[in-house]
């Protein structure tokens, strides 16, 4: 099977068909930074790592840009509130996603660039835009220009809306100078106090959307393959990105793929509701890579309503995954990757990117191979945890990659020592046949996460989280 995407912009699945045969360009709106990231922004990180690793298992050389956007109304309020410049808002948050999608395995983007280093390609965005008859600076002398959405017919096509059905622009104010209530700000004016850069129009600052079509442009080109995002950035996000640019003569994104949101009792996350579940408070709950294998285990464009059991449950179900794998090494001392996935797997993700698809040949694979554990056939056991490690660096999971075993060994060296403390004296009351003390020590470390196994072999012990 050929790879397909659902396509927002067609309302339909659409074979993937690069610009550039061999190349893909994939651009995703990444976080405006004026807090900490939760769960839900990370999410979007997850699924379209996912996307970005298996295009590169596929053969395509993949140049992926993933935007910060570090001026903007919410971050100056931000600032206001606690008295301290904007650009240390911007900075402190900016470098908690860093963290974040580091700790959850995603790759770094080929390219991040902040808003605020690309003032210039959006005067010169801004100036096409007026002089093609699509954008109008304000007459009050604010120094605000506005995109004019009447001039671009086209407009709603993404979000399936016709221009007279568009309600008025979400940075309306009373104090702005539009010609229509649909008009949206490029550019807007500088106000006391705030941060602001020189342009033709006065000074000022940008507006929202013009920042991802001036560097998703710069970094991909006037056309490219992949645009990316929340679903809650359809309207009026991407919808105004795709009119500045195509009204501009830029082809733009050729594909727009959206994720599904996350949320809590069916409420979406935000600090107002007291329910946002940030990444630090996460990964005490479950292991980083637990928590990516639940952000990732269902369909990008499916919601997920997040509850304590649904992440344990995702968390005990890589567990099984791991568990063998742990086992295959002691088994065969090594295990080197295939050179390519199951069939079912490729047509999985191949298929709009059915990960809960894949994820079931990869535990299919799990219970194969736990029976080929135990009927004792290496070559068969070799060859079932190949492909499980191929199938699970598509996915970014894959424990034995260096980047997880890494994570895990500071944890593991200090448990293990006290583990074995705790197993000898527990095969020592084995010994003197005091079963009784021997039952404590291994109830104990089960109250503690540790699954004591015994084998032929001599106890081997896990860790488990709760």
């Amino acid at each position: 099977m050929s790879l397909r995407f659902y396509d927002t912009s067609a309302r339909q699945v659409r074979e993937f068909v690069p610009l550039r045969e061999g190349s893909a360009s994939l651009y995703l709106c990444g976080a405006t930074v004026q807090a900490p990231p939760h769960i839900g922004h990370i999410r979007s990180g997850v699924n379209f790592d996912i996307l970005r690793r298996w295009l590169t298992h596929l053969g395509y050389d993949v140049t992926f840009c993933r935007n910060v956007t570090d001026i903007d109304d919410k971050i100056i309020r931000v600032s206001a509130d606690e008295g301290v410049p904007w650009w240390q808002v911007s900075e402190r948050n900016q470098r908690a996603f860093t963290h974040a999608y580091e700790i959850l395995g995603c790759l770094p983007p080929t390219v991040e660039p902040r808003a605020t280093g690309h003032v210039p390609e959006m005067i010169d965005l801004i100036r096409r835009l007026i002089d093609a008859g699509h954008a109008y600076a304000a007459g009050d002398g604010s120094g605000d220009v506005y995109f004019d959405v009447s001039s671009y017919p086209p407009y709603g096509e993404l979000s399936n809306q016709r221009p007279d059905q568009v309600v008025e622009s979400a940075d309306a104010d009373p104090g702005r100078a539009k010609r229509d209530p649909r008009d949206f700000a490029l550019w807007k004016g500088a106000k006391p106090g705030e941060p602001s850069w020189e342009t033709p129009w006065g000074r000022g600052r940008p507006g929202w959307h013009l920042e991802c079509s001036a560097m998703s442009t710069k970094y991909l080109g006037p056309s490219f393959d992949i645009h990316g995002g929340g679903l809650d950035l359809v309207f009026p996000h991407h919808e105004n990105e795709l009119a500045q640019s195509r009204a501009a003569g830029d082809g733009f994104a050729q594909y727009w793929l959206h994720n599904g949101m996350l949320v809590v009792g069916g409420e979406k996350m935000s600090k107002s509701l007291g329910n946002s579940l940030l990444i630090p408070q996460m990964v005490r709950k479950v292991r980083p890579v637990e928590l990516r294998y639940y952000l990732g285990h269902v369909h990008y464009r499916s919601a997920i309503d997040y509850s304590d059991a649904s992440l344990q449950e995702a968390a005990t179900a890589y567990q099984r995954v791991e568990g063998f794998l742990i086992r295959a090494v002691e088994v065969l001392g090594e295990i080197a990757p295939a050179a390519d996935v199951p069939a079912e797997f490729a047509s999985a993700l191949n298929d709009d990117l059915g990960v809960s698809q894949a994820l079931a040949v990869v535990h299919g694979h799990v219970r194969e191979g736990n029976t080929a554990l135990t009927s004792g056939g290496k070559e068969q056991v070799a060859e079932i945890a190949g492909e499980l490690r191929t199938m699970l660096d598509v996915l970014g999971l894959d424990p034995l990659s260096e980047q997880w075993a890494e994570g895990d060994q500071g944890l593991r060296e200090v448990v293990d020592a006290l583990v074995a403390v705790a197993l000898e004296q527990r095969q020592a009351a084995r010994g003197r046949k005091d079963y009784a003390a021997a039952d404590a020590i291994r109830d104990q470390l089960t109250e503690a996460g540790i699954v004591v196994e015994d084998t032929p072999q001599g106890p081997r012990w896990d860790l488990r989280r709760s």
